[in-house]
């Protein structure tokens, strides 16, 4: 059953909007701007899903009426059906959009990749999920800036942390969060075992200025010479910075940047996405009492995939998902793991909305 009254509500909402982002008031605020602007990215789809569904209304009455009608029934009758069965998938459409939504969906993501157990095959396997990673970016048109990295000896990476843009980011890349699992013969492996090792994969929704503000007197500022593997390219200036949270004890180091500045500003950047993720996990936690999920977007600890090299065989083990294409995945294409688990999160909320409702719970 489609809510038509809140429906029609959100519909006046979304015309609101568009006016007071033309206001005057509204351009002179970044903050309120940006407001308005992700609820009107949130509005639009399902506005728009609604005009359909009315049309579609609209045409179904005009069939029903025409069924009597010498020369239209036949048409009539034989379109019916087409759509009738229509409109019933717009109307699961809707009820997916009128599923509560994550206020950080819009944003964009900083994504942080680490070696886990494992040794220098961890560092190699790091690399090779960064790398997946920014190739899915990629496809997708997204903007991808290597915010820092730390290179291990054997060519893969310790840890690297990346800035990603684009539309609805974080929507898309929440629930690759957790422990990723490899089993493969290493490169170093003389006598052709399998070896498994892990990588850890963390997902933040990119913290801008107006949604967390930062007391100076709460940072704690250290510079110093910038340094790299091998000696190579190293930078030889006080321009590597690392900043300190001090009611946190949260810190960042970046030195990428030839310019003490830049890095500076690359850290800061850094601290407030993890200092909102650590906000938005208390926040699943206050909720988690009323509403458990399967599938989580952000506990690092939990094993959720495993990629085995040998079989070519991909297995994400939160919804029982296995896929025997690893070869293509690991080279960015992930929208088929991407939707499979966003469509199994999606469900989960239906279902338990549903319950809700035969409960007569209020939301």
């Amino acid at each position: 059953m489609v809510p038509v009254l809140q429906l029609k509500r959100f519909v006046r909402r979304l015309e609101e909007i568009n006016q007071l982002l033309c206001d005057q008031a509204t351009l002179t605020d970044p903050k309120r701007a940006t407001e308005l602007g992700r609820e009107r990215g949130r509005l639009t789809p399902l506005v728009e899903a609604f005009g359909r569904w009315e049309h579609l209304g609209k045409q179904i009455d005009e069939d029903r009426e025409a069924l009597s009608d010498p020369e239209l029934g036949p048409l009539a009758r034989e379109e019916l059906p087409e759509l009738e069965a229509a409109r019933q998938t717009l109307e699961g459409e809707i009820a997916v959009l009128l599923l509560p939504q994550d206020p950080d969906d819009d944003k964009n993501t900083v994504l942080e990749v680490r070696a886990g157990t494992g040794g220098e095959e961890a560092a190699l396997f790091a690399a090779d999920l960064l790398r997946m990673y920014l190739r899915y970016g990629e496809r997708r048109g997204w903007k991808v800036e290597l915010l820092s990295q730390s290179e291990a000896s054997a060519g893969g990476i310790k840890e690297a942390i990346a800035l990603i843009s684009g539309q609805r980011v974080f929507s898309q890349l929440k629930f690759e969060s957790g422990v990723h699992r490899v089993q493969r013969v290493p490169a170093t492996e003389a006598q052709g075992r399998i070896h498994t090792s892990t990588a850890t994969v963390a997902v933040l929704p990119e913290a801008e200025e107006v949604d967390l503000v930062l007391d100076d007197k709460d940072l704690r500022f250290d510079i110093a010479a910038a340094s790299g593997p091998g000696g190579q390219g190293v930078n030889t200036t006080n321009s590597a910075v690392q900043v300190t949270h001090l009611p946190t004890g949260l810190s960042v180091r970046c030195m990428e940047e030839r310019s003490q500045l830049k890095n500076k500003a690359k850290a800061l950047k850094i601290l407030r996405s993890r200092l909102l993720d650590l906000e938005r996990t208390r926040r699943e936690e206050a909720e988690r009492d009323t509403r458990r999920s399967q599938v989580k977007a952000g506990e690092r600890s939990e094993k959720i995939r495993t990629y085995n090299f040998p079989q070519n065989r991909l297995t994400d083990h939160r919804i029982g998902l296995t896929l025997y294409k690893l070869d293509r995945v690991i080279e960015g294409e992930l929208d088929e793991l991407v939707q499979a688990v966003t469509s199994h999160h999606q469900a989960q909320l239906l279902a338990e909305s549903q319950k809700a409702a035969e409960r007569g719970d209020v939301a």
